[in-house]
């Protein structure tokens, strides 16, 4: 894909469709910890581990273990659609990745009705929730 091709967007949104792109085509010889997805995906499963430390202890097994699950489902199937060799596998694990970020969407909009999130939480969470999506999903669309 040539620069021609792609649409006009914002300076930060080059950016981002520059980041995968380049990342993308690094993949296959660097593995996915060079990937720029994984890594933010890597740091929203830390900030939810360690935020929903302050959660009630009655929610334990309830939302904070779904949360907890749900944010580190992101960054494990993106390391594993990496490790496949097919490009279908490799799409339907990224798949499960978007699934599970938009599991976390909701538990974090949960978390934040029942204020166990105070607002600069929220929107901190919700910020990189947000960025990791784009750029999952640009990962998507490029296999």
């Amino acid at each position: 894909m040539d620069d021609r091709t792609i649409p006009q967007v914002t300076s930060h949104q080059a950016q981002v469709n520059s980041d995968t792109r380049h990342r993308t085509q690094d993949t296959k010889c660097k593995g996915y910890k060079k990937l720029i997805v994984w890594d933010l995906a890597d740091q929203l499963t830390v900030i939810v581990y360690k935020i929903t430390k302050t959660f009630p202890r009655d929610e334990l097994f309830g939302l904070t273990s779904q949360i907890r699950r749900a944010a580190a489902s992101i960054p494990t199937n993106i390391a594993e659609a990496m490790g496949r060799q097919n490009k279908n596998e490799t799409k339907q694990f990224i798949n499960i990745a978007l699934g599970s970020l938009a599991e976390v969407e909701y538990l974090l909009e949960l978390c934040h009705k029942l204020e166990f999130l105070d607002n600069a939480s929220f929107n901190e969470l919700e910020g990189l929730r947000s960025r990791v999506g784009g750029l999952l999903w640009k990962l998507y669309k490029s296999f």
